[in-house]
């Protein structure tokens, strides 16, 4: 369950304003936007290409800054962290599911699940084989552990990387277009999974473009020329 109290918000995005420097002036990417997520919720993210939605995901991840506003996770204003304490909490607290399952091509699967396991420290190190198996079983990829990632298919690569994502336990899942590369049963297979993990008492954030799967979201955001709308209203 979330560290954090049912009486607070898991995610809170306050006035988040992102400014990019173009050839042609500045870019206002989001306006002032606000997002509130509770834990044990999932929320899907919708929009048109270059509407600020990845952007919104990278402010929530920390893997990008707010110009101004802020931005806290479990508490945590992840906007004043310094790169290093971004990544250690960014490896307890976020897991990053990527369109591109960002697999490390030389190292196993099992490897690959283990790996941020040894960065955060979690789980001391006889834990951690036995962890990632149990995950890799968790999402039905037990037998495929000490294949190299490109033997796998598109569906099973994204599924390992899932189980990498909730390597370290953490209360809050971010996807980004994670069915994207995917064909419709596939897609609809890692959907379910996503579902079950609700069911868990993970949080989760899931940018899509899919509209059959983004009726299945019991929250949908969308995001129009850098603000935040929810059932036709901005979000304050």
């Amino acid at each position: 369950m979330s560290e954090v109290s049912q009486n607070h918000y898991l995610v809170d995005v306050h006035n988040v304003i992102k400014n990019f420097q173009g050839p042609a002036g500045t870019i206002h990417v989001l306006k002032s936007v606000n997002l509130k997520v509770h834990g044990g919720e999932f929320v899907g993210v919708r929009g048109p290409s270059g509407s600020g939605k990845s952007t919104l995901i990278n402010m929530i991840t920390g893997i990008d800054r707010p110009t101004s506003g802020a931005v806290r996770v479990a508490g945590e204003h992840i906007e004043k962290m310094s790169e290093n304490q971004l990544a250690r909490f960014r490896g307890k607290h976020i897991g990053v599911i990527f369109q591109f399952f960002q697999l490390l091509p030389t190292l196993t699967v099992l490897e690959n699940v283990i790996l941020p396991m040894d960065f955060c420290r979690v789980w001391k190190p006889k834990e951690r084989p036995e962890r990632a198996m149990m995950l890799l079983d968790q999402v039905g990829l037990a037998d495929q552990a000490h294949k190299l990632p490109n033997t796998l298919s598109g569906g099973q690569q994204q599924r390992a990387a899932i189980a990498r994502a909730l390597a370290n336990d953490p209360p809050l899942l971010m996807a980004d277009e994670p069915t994207g590369n995917l064909d419709s049963k596939t897609a609809d297979k890692v959907f379910t999974l996503f579902e079950d993990l609700i069911k868990q008492g993970k949080t989760f954030i899931m940018v899509t473009h899919d509209v059959e799967l983004a009726k299945r979201i019991p929250r949908v955001i969308e995001v129009y020329d850098g603000i935040l709308y929810e059932g036709g209203e901005v979000l304050q």
